[in-house]
């Protein structure tokens, strides 16, 4: 059966891979999204001739819908028409590959609609938390994995007799570009040193995130939900060369990995073809090429976002959610440079600190958790 997709943040890094492997595989390409990248996304229009498009900035649609008047496909825009997309009726997958909290809704509402979920977007689970894995069971719903360290584990665990067989989740961290400096080297980077990542091409938000390593900080927490596995089970290990994407340690100590070149295509087409497996426009690992793979300790004292979320997740509730709030709000900071890189530690663990105890949360709780933690960022800095 050939496969629907819904593909929301169409125009950034992983959108535009994730056409990479329905340009390949023949998949239908139903629905398209973006913020604001209007030349983009008219390309993307006349090639996939999707049937619903929403981008998110009103004037960029208003401006697409003029670029693309001759074609059939239909343009909204805002939260209403991102909704409108995950919830799409031609579309049997929805994958989610927008950046930030914006991308929280309408993993909810594709989940609803009983769509398959293919997930990109970290947020959904570190800020939604039980509200979207206990949705996804009483719907019947996969989400897959689409984070290479995610996927990684999905795909190690497809061996599993039963999930009491695995003791421990390996996540293997870059350690992006800042790997082996100290705090006070950090002092005065600027957003041009942090933007310059060894193996992966990224977006901006999330390739400051990995060099702060917010970003496995964050991963840290999606593990925990999308595998149901306590934090201290979880070991953060970093890798270089980004080979040895994540593994699972079985009880009998036994370690099953998966490894593959860097390129984000792999975990991308395993969430869209699972549980098959198909030919990939990924060129195949060559071990003798890299000679050897290395493995180390986090710095917990210099990378101190990491313990921002394990700390997040240990007090549960919205805290995970203000952490994550309070991140995309000093990243923006930072790269505007209104801060200096290691103040976004600070501020994140402040933020996360004062949310709200409430463990038993609804969306409207993450939300306004959310926009408080921004606040709380904002005026800190003023």
């Amino acid at each position: 059966m050939t496969k629907n997709i819904a593909l929301l943040g169409s125009t950034g890094s992983i959108g535009t891979q994730s056409l990479d492997v329905c340009r390949m595989h023949g998949y239908g390409v139903k629905c398209l999204t973006a913020s604001s990248r209007v030349e983009e996304m008219e390309q993307q229009v006349r090639e996939f001739r999707p049937e619903l498009v929403c981008m998110m900035n009103e004037q960029a649609a208003a401006d697409l819908k003029v670029r693309i008047a001759d074609t059939a496909t239909k343009v909204v825009s805002g939260m209403d028409g991102l909704i409108a997309c995950a919830t799409y009726d031609g579309a049997d997958t929805v994958l989610n590959a927008v950046v930030g909290m914006v991308g929280l809704e309408p993993t909810l509402a594709a989940i609803a609609a009983k769509k398959t979920v293919a997930l990109a977007n970290k947020e959904t689970l570190v800020a939604g938390g039980h509200l979207v894995t206990n949705l996804a069971k009483e719907n019947g719903v996969d989400i897959l994995p689409v984070d290479s360290e995610h996927s990684a584990i999905f795909q190690a665990l497809q061996g599993s007799p039963r999930k009491e067989a695995v003791k421990k989740i390996i996540l293997t961290a870059s350690g992006g570009p800042f790997f082996g400096r100290t705090l006070d080297e950090l002092e005065n980077v600027t957003a041009a040193d942090a933007l310059k990542h060894p193996n992966w091409d990224m977006g901006a938000k999330i390739t400051i995130d990995s060099a702060t390593m917010m970003n496995k900080g964050l991963e840290f927490i999606e593990a925990k939900w999308l595998f149901d596995m306590p934090g201290e089970d979880i070991e953060i290990v970093v890798h270089r060369e980004s080979v040895l994407h994540s593994a699972i340690v079985y009880q009998d100590n036994s370690v099953i990995a998966q490894l593959g070149v860097p390129d984000m295509r792999i975990p991308i087409q395993y969430a869209l073809t699972y549980p098959e497996r198909k030919p990939s426009p990924v060129k195949p690992l060559s071990l003798a090429d890299y000679g050897k793979l290395t493995f180390f300790e986090p710095d917990y004292e210099t990378f101190r976002c990491i313990n921002v979320c394990k700390e997040a997740i240990a007090l549960g509730g919205l805290h995970p959610a203000a952490a994550n709030g309070a991140n995309e709000e000093s990243v923006k900071l930072f790269l505007n440079g209104k801060i200096k890189f290691t103040d976004i530690a600070y501020l994140n663990y402040e933020a996360m600190k004062a949310a709200p105890e409430k463990q038993d949360f609804t969306l409207e709780d993450v939300l306004a958790a959310d926009k408080a933690a921004r606040k709380y960022v904002l005026e800190t800095v003023k």
